[in-house]
C-alpha cells in the first residue's frame, strides 16, 4: 500500500472536542479582550486621566486572569471528580451484577438495529473482561471517555496566558506612550476581529464571518460601558 492511509486509519485525526485546552484558551482571550476593552471604554467615558485607565486596565488583566484561571481549574476539577464517582458507581454495578449489566447492554444494542444473537454474544464477551465493559458502559451510558477527560491545569494555565494576552491587546497603545481612548479602543477592535479570525481555523465558519462576530459583540459591550462612564462621570463632575 502506498500513498498516504485515510484519515479513518490514522490515529488522532480527529480535532480535540473534549472541551480542555481549547475552550478555555478561546473562553479565556475572549473574556480578557472584551473585558478590558469594556472597562477602559468605561473610565475612559467617565473623563479619566490616560494614567489611571491604564492602571484600571492593569488591574483588570491581572484580577481576571487570577479569576479565570482559578474559575477553569477548580470547575475542570470538579467535574473530573464527578466523572471518577460516575465510573466508579458503574464499576460496583458491574461487579455485583454482572449478568444484569450484560442484558442491558446487548438490549440497548439490539435497540439500534444489531442482530440479537451478535448484541448478546458481544455483551456476554465484554462481561468477561471486565475493565474494556467498564470503557464501553461509561461511553455508552455516560457519554464520555473514562481514557479522555480534560487537564484541570491544562486549562487554568491556557486560561491564564490567554485571558492575560487578550486583556493586555487594548492597552498597548498606552503602554507605548499613545494617551488617545479611541486609538486604544481601535486597537482593541482589531484584536477582536483577529481572535475571531483565528477561531474559525477551529471551525467552518468564515474567517471574516467569525471575526466580524466577536467585533460586534464586543463594540456593543464597550459602547454601553462608555455610555454608562460618561453619564456617571458628567453627573459626578
Amino acid at each position: 500500500m502506498t500513498g498516504n492511509p485515510p484519515a479513518a486509519f490514522v490515529a488522532d485525526h480527529h480535532a480535540d472536542v473534549t472541551g480542555g485546552w481549547l475552550r478555555a484558551a478561546t473562553f479565556g482571550v475572549m473574556d480578557g479582550l472584551v473585558t478590558n476593552i469594556a472597562l477602559i471604554a468605561g473610565v475612559g467615558g467617565g473623563g479619566l486621566a490616560p494614567r489611571t485607565i491604564v492602571l484600571t486596565g492593569i488591574a483588570g488583566l491581572v484580577a481576571g486572569a487570577l479569576s479565570m484561571g482559578i474559575g477553569e481549574f477548580t470547575s475542570v476539577r470538579t467535574q473530573n471528580e464527578q466523572i471518577d464517582r460516575e465510573i466508579a458507581k458503574e464499576r460496583r454495578e458491574l461487579e455485583l451484577h454482572p449478568d444484569v449489566e450484560a442484558d442491558e447492554f446487548a438490549e440497548m444494542w439490539i435497540g439500534r438495529g444489531l442482530p440479537a444473537d451478535v448484541a448478546k454474544l458481544v455483551a456476554e464477551t465484554l462481561r468477561d473482561h471486565p475493565d474494556e465493559a467498564l470503557r464501553m458502559h461509561v461511553r455508552e451510558e455516560l457519554g464520555i471517555d473514562p481514557d479522555d477527560k480534560p487537564s484541570p491545569w491544562a486549562a487554568a494555565i491556557s486560561s491564564f496566558l490567554c485571558f492575560s494576552i487578550g486583556a493586555a491587546v487594548p492597552l498597548l497603545p498606552y503602554l507605548f506612550g499613545a494617551t488617545n481612548l479611541w486609538l486604544a479602543l481601535a486597537v482593541g477592535g482589531l484584536g477582536l476581529f483577529a481572535a475571531g479570525a483565528v477561531i474559525s481555523r477551529f471551525t467552518d465558519r468564515s474567517w471574516v464571518g467569525s471575526g466580524l462576530r466577536l467585533l460586534v459583540l464586543g463594540g456593543l459591550a464597550a459602547a454601553a460601558t462608555y455610555g454608562i462612564g460618561e453619564l456617571i462621570g458628567t453627573t459626578i463632575g
